[in-house]
């Protein structure tokens, strides 16, 4: 009898246990869905780096306007900005622009497919839920699929109330961890007809560098 309960109790746990993922799935696959609906996104997010065991812990700010496969993103002192076919890396510092083809390069983390890379290539469960200024918080954690994946498992905090991501905390194997909070989110905004045009004439002491 105890070994048919023991039985009963293990199979209704993994009921559970798949039941969780396709819920977590499904809000994910929500997300997924809001982002391609928009015209654009410009958010402001605020990016950290820990490693205890390295004693590191870096801070810094961030800024993205995303349309379809144009962008530009503005973080640690550098600009990237892309059209859609090319991709131009500005270092004001270095007074440095580096262009390449959008395909040449290993582009596999554009901002577009880092606001849906959740969609394959891991496991999901449902996990906590968090009040965090306000805001209904559901993290789901995904653990990835593939052996050569540097990363332990990410959490991924979804505003329920709007579906749109508000953190992300991601563990790598070595024990660093990467947080990225989305200060600001906003959609469909009106973008000047140039925003995704790179204008050689507003860097005219730069070293140009073309990677193709």
């Amino acid at each position: 009898m105890k070994k048919i309960v023991g039985l009963l109790l293990i199979v209704f746990s993994f009921s559970a246990q798949a039941q969780d993922a396709v819920k977590a799935k499904a809000l994910l696959d929500k997300v997924s869905a809001k982002v391609k609906s928009y015209k654009n996104i410009q958010i402001d997010f605020k990016y950290s780096l820990q490693n205890l065991k390295e004693n590191v812990n870096q801070e810094s700010k961030g800024n993205l306007t995303l349309s379809g496969n144009q962008y530009v993103l503005n973080f640690m002192g550098v600009t990237k900005l892309s059209d859609g076919k090319k991709l131009y890396s500005i270092v004001a510092e270095d007074e440095e622009i580096s262009i390449s083809n959008i395909g040449s390069a290993d582009d596999n983390d554009t901002p577009a497919k880092m606001l849906t890379f959740f969609s394959k290539g891991f496991k999901y469960a449902w996990d906590i839920t968090q009040n965090i200024k306000g805001k209904k918080i559901q993290y789901i954690k995904l653990t990835p699929i593939s052996s050569k994946d540097e990363r332990k498992q990410i959490l991924v905090g979804v505003d329920v109330a709007t579906n749109h991501i508000y953190n992300t905390i991601s563990v790598a194997k070595n024990g660093t961890k990467i947080t990225l909070t989305v200060n600001s989110f906003k959609t469909n905004q009106t973008l000047p007809k140039n925003q995704f045009t790179f204008v050689p004439s507003k860097y005219p002491k730069y070293y140009i560098n073309k990677l193709d």
